[in-house]
């Protein structure tokens, strides 16, 4: 599993010289004030262009995963997603109490971990609960994209549910807790994982329950899939001990007993052990852009809007043109600045990424490339988000409102480029989930780029969830720009 790197929060505040000049430390605090006889400041237009994402990411056993669907969004879209994994005993050989021949199945009741909701909560959805079909192959020790393609097999439960309600307390016989999605399941199905499946005979159904490689062999696991309409993606966490597979039955504690006792059995999702090897798990997300209004947008030279959607969904490239030909100059700062366009009225029920990603694309070799000189790394604090940017924000903008905004320093990249005359490249905007990028340390220990470097929802954003509509390079009111604040030589 890739390693989880955190929010660097250590400042990098060395700023490297133009050609004549020494580097300096410098910090944002120290700017001189702009007085346009020293110190000056100047934007420069930048171009922007809108793509769909060409990756599909991959959601990991510890993210969380998102369920549901996304009807009814003008700017961006539909999108439904649905979650497969597998629930399974903690131990094995596993065993219910009493005499087979005593025992009863009560029933089977799927119980989700519920971490939140991206969009609106006040439509109710309906979810189905299917059994992955056996001939899938789903497999423990794959990372599925979100494009993958697993059969379902037969309906095992199906529940209209009222999103508000989920974070209510929860009162069940045996349960009383929080945050959790509550999806009863067929009885035969309760009859056959609590009677059928046994771990004291051979043959047939049973003998299921005396190792995990009988289990996944009899029962491969749980497709929930949305159906219909909605307007929100639920997040759940398959890890968290709030999900689980809930057998209720009743037995004999003794041949003798004349009254029968309540129990409940649970099967968990495993991130692997030596007692139980890992669960699969996948999480699908299709989305949809037709007839919207980011299709206006995608491959075509408007460049007033940029509309990014968490991954998987859309990105922009960001040129800009006039500062190949900028002046040898000391940058005490540059920034590019992305701003949130003015409300649309869906904007209030889909929020914002909390993390957009600047890169820059290697477009000979394919691949992303950190920010030279400005997005750092180090083995001990990870990426210097911080200080580098991509955090959202929310500004005042006078004659505009309280908008989001996002801001990317890029001190010493632009220095390099006035300067030491270094590779201007297209930049790249995204709001990534499980993602990576070819990394250079900073001047003047650079190289060509070899390490690795992945940016998992920890420090980005969940898969899914989160979309805004930036201004481009082009917009008369939130125009992208980049600002510089630098002093003549």
């Amino acid at each position: 599993m890739r390693k989880l790197y955190v929010i660097a929060i250590a400042i990098f505040s060395c700023l490297y010289a133009c050609t004549k000049i020494d580097s300096t430390t410098l910090g944002n605090e120290l700017i001189p004030t702009i007085d346009r006889v020293n110190t000056f400041d100047t934007l420069l237009d930048v171009t922007t262009a809108n793509f769909s994402e060409e990756n599909t990411p991959r959601v990991y056993k510890a993210n969380d995963h998102v369920i549901g669907a996304i009807t009814n969004d003008p700017l961006f879209g539909n999108t439904t997603a649905s979650a497969y994994f597998q629930l399974k005993p903690v131990v094995y050989p596993f065993y219910f109490p009493g005499k087979k021949a005593d025992l009863v199945a009560d029933s089977a009741v799927l119980v989700l971990s519920y971490k939140g909701v991206f969009g609106d909560s006040t439509i109710p959805q309906t979810w189905n609960v299917y059994e992955v079909d056996k001939s899938s192959e789903f497999r423990y020790d794959t990372a599925y994209p979100v494009t993958a393609k697993i059969a379902a097999a037969s309906l095992l439960g199906t529940r209209s549910l009222d999103i508000r309600t989920f974070n209510d307390s929860i009162r069940y016989r045996f349960d009383s807790s929080i945050n959790q999605i509550r999806i009863r399941l067929d009885g035969n199905f309760a009859k056959r994982l609590i009677k059928d499946y046994d771990t004291s005979s051979t043959g047939g159904l049973t003998n299921a329950y005396q190792n995990d490689s009988l289990f996944r062999d009899k029962f491969a696991g749980f497709a929930v899939v949305p159906q219909g309409t909605g307007n929100a993606l639920i997040r759940v966490n398959l890890t968290d001990t709030n999900t689980k597979l809930a057998l209720y039955y009743s037995y004999k504690a003794s041949d003798t007993s004349s009254t029968r006792q309540n129990g409940v059995n649970y099967l968990r999702y495993s991130p692997g052990s030596s007692a139980t090897p890992a669960s699969a798990n996948a999480n699908v997300v299709v989305r949809d852009h037709n007839s919207k209004r980011v299709t206006n947008y995608l491959n075509t030279n408007r460049t007033d809007e940029v509309f990014i959607q968490t991954s998987p969904g859309t990105f922009a490239t960001i040129k800009i043109p006039s500062l190949k030909t900028f002046a040898n100059v000391i940058v005490h700062r540059a920034e590019l600045i992305a701003e949130q366009e003015p409300f649309d009225a869906a904007d209030a029920q889909f929020f914002p990424p909390r993390f957009l990603l600047l890169s820059a694309y290697d477009s000979v070799n394919k691949y992303k490339i950190n920010i030279p000189n400005d997005f750092i790394y180090t083995s001990d604090a990870g990426p210097n988000i911080q200080t580098f940017g991509g955090l959202l924000t929310n500004k005042s903008v006078p004659s505009v409102g309280v908008i989001g905004s996002y801001t990317f320093n890029l001190t010493r990249y632009v220095q390099g480029i006035v300067s030491r005359k270094d590779s201007s490249y297209t930049l790249r905007l995204s709001a990534p989930v499980n993602d990576s990028l070819k990394y250079t340390a900073p001047y003047p220990f650079q190289s060509s780029p070899t390490t690795m470097l992945y940016i998992s929802p920890e420090v980005a954003n969940n898969v899914a969830i989160g979309r805004v509509r930036l201004g481009g390079g082009s917009n008369s009111r939130v125009r992208m720009r980049l600002r510089i604040i630098y002093s003549k030589i």
